[in-house]
Formats: structure tokens, C-alpha cells, sequence
């Protein structure tokens, strides 16, 4: 499997606190976990990275248990094996989205020619942003771009936040089929937190919270 979690609860104080279902995701294989706002869905999504601590339970990557790393060790095995879309792009501003990409790539000890960079900019119809910096592109366009940072890497994992939340209807279908198709092409797993119901028509795995 590429990623399965198991008995995880988090809480963040007395009042708020969340158990969440068991997943399980093959390598290439997509699915949507559903929920209204204040369920959990992010919160969730942060555990599977890595980013928060459960009180509770297992997040098994590959043959990696995610949260029997600790400090450097687990940030570097995200950054080598997972790629995360979160709802907001985080680009430094001062940089092209070409240089972002670079830079992120770096991080990710991931050997990504500005060749490939601009490829895959191509392949979500932002080619034309490469030498633009992040406040000259809208939301949508961020987004796209930060999409390209998550699978630059052909990561083992695929989290993605809201990823079509700013999209039209014609490029939220665009960016679906390509996080899928990027996803089976690096045999990594897609797991999309979302709201949006026209995902579904794409992607029929789904986990509810």
C-alpha cells in the first residue's frame, strides 16, 4: 500500500477533537475524502503529512511509519516522498514561478531541469507564468502552479487540499484528469480533501467525514 492510516484522533483542546476513519490507498490509485467545513478534512490531511502529531494511531507511507520519524528525519522524507497542494500556494514572492519551482525542487533532493519546469507548466496551461511572479498571477493560476511544485518530484504521495476550490468548471476538470494522470505515471497515490462535488464525476473512491 501507499498510504494507510489507522485508529488516528487528534484534539486540539477539550472541546474539539476528531477520530477519523481508516484509510488505505494503492500506488496510482485516487480517491476523495469528503466533509463539510469543521469536520476535520484538513486536519486530517495535516496528519497525513506529517505536519501534526496524532494522540492516537499509525500513517504508514510505503513501508515508512510516518510518525516514527522525528524532527529533520520527517521533514526530509516528506520532502523526498510526499507532495502537498495546500489551499494557499505559499510561493516567496520575490522569485518567478519558474525560480519557486527550482527552489522546491532543490528541497525535495529532486534533479528537475528548468526544461521539465516548463513542460509541466505547459501541461496546466500556465506555460506563459514561468517568468511571472506569484502576485501577478490570480488564484486560480497559483493554484495551478502550486500543483506543478507537488508532482515536480513524482512524489509516492499526492495530498491535495481544495486543489479546484478557485477553478472554473472546464479547468477543475483539467486539473483532476491531470492530477490523476500524474499521479499514475509516478505510481503514486491522489488523496483529495475537497467540498466540491464535481469531483466525484472523476474520481469514485471516497472516504466521508
Amino acid at each position: 500500500m501507499a498510504l494507510q492510516s489507522s485508529e488516528l484522533s487528534f484534539k486540539y483542546n477539550a472541546q474539539s477533537s476528531f477520530v477519523f476513519p481508516p484509510l488505505g490507498l494503492k500506488p496510482a490509485e485516487s480517491a476523495l475524502l469528503l466533509g463539510p467545513s469543521g469536520s476535520g478534512k484538513s486536519t486530517l490531511l495535516h496528519l497525513l503529512a506529517g505536519l501534526l502529531e496524532p494522540a492516537k494511531g499509525e500513517v504508514t507511507i510505503g513501508a515508512q511509519n510516518l510518525h516514527a520519524l522525528k524532527g529533520q528525519a520527517r521533514d526530509r522524507f516528506r520532502g523526498e516522498h510526499l507532495g502537498i497542494i495546500f489551499q494557499r500556494s505559499h510561493f516567496l514572492p520575490y522569485l518567478t514561478i519558474c525560480e519557486n519551482l527550482k527552489l522546491a525542487a532543490q528541497a525535495q533532493n529532486a534533479r528537475v531541469s528548468t526544461k521539465q519546469i516548463h513542460h509541466l507548466l505547459d501541461r496546466l496551461n500556465i506555460g506563459a507564468l514561468a517568468a511571472k511572479k506569484p502576485s501577478d498571477c490570480s488564484l486560480g493560476e497559483q493554484q495551478r502552479a502550486a500543483i506543478a511544485r507537488a508532482i515536480l518530484h513524482k512524489p509516492q504521495l499526492i495530498l491535495a487540499d481544495e486543489p479546484t476550490s478557485a477553478l472554473d468548471d472546464h479547468n477543475a476538470q483539467k486539473v483532476t484528469k491531470l492530477l490523476q494522470q500524474m499521479a499514475q505515471e509516478a505510481q503514486a497515490a491522489l488523496l483529495i480533501v475537497t467540498h466540491d462535488g464535481r469531483l466525484k464525476e472523476h474520481i469514485s473512491k471516497t472516504y466521508t467525514l
